[in-house]
């Protein structure tokens, strides 16, 4: 399995583009993964925290990682910092671990587990995220119906 270590600055994004910070990958860093572009990783940064993520383009050939303020916060780095950088490829390509509710709803319904299982990775990942910010157990289950049988 392809890993990459390096010291990296946290840069940002232009507010038209989303004003994310993010950490840069060159393309022929990416290119050496088996899934290329499509690459879903496992992130450690300096050693402190550990996320899933995807790449993103920045749209000169060269890729990039989204980092959130709060992660930020979490290893105590801001803007032009230096941060080190560990990835490796993600062995699940979901990328995302899939909340009880939603295992439980695939196992008893065969309708819903087919329409899900013919849905993108990236939709499953969405429709998992969307999930995943309601907090109340019913409307978890509601959602999911509503969401799997719609896509």
């Amino acid at each position: 399995m392809m890993t990459y270590s390096a010291e990296q600055i946290i840069s940002q994004l232009d507010k038209r583009k989303g004003g994310y910070f993010y950490i840069k990958l060159d393309a022929d860093i990416i290119n050496q993964f088996e899934q290329k572009k499509k690459t879903r990783l496992i992130c450690t940064l300096d050693n402190k925290l550990t996320i899933r993520c995807g790449l993103n383009h920045l749209g000169d050939g060269h890729f990039y990682i989204i980092l959130s303020k709060k992660n930020l916060e979490l290893i105590h780095k801001k803007l032009g910092d230096t941060v080190h950088l560990h990835i490796k490829e993600d062995p699940d390509p979901l990328g995302v671990d899939i909340p009880k509710v939603l295992e439980i709803l695939l196992e008893q319904d065969e309708v819903i587990k087919q329409k899900f299982n013919q849905l993108t990775l990236g939709k499953r990942r969405s429709i998992i995220y969307q999930i995943n910010r309601i907090k109340n157990i019913d409307k978890q289950i509601e959602r999911c119906s509503q969401l799997i049988l719609s896509s």
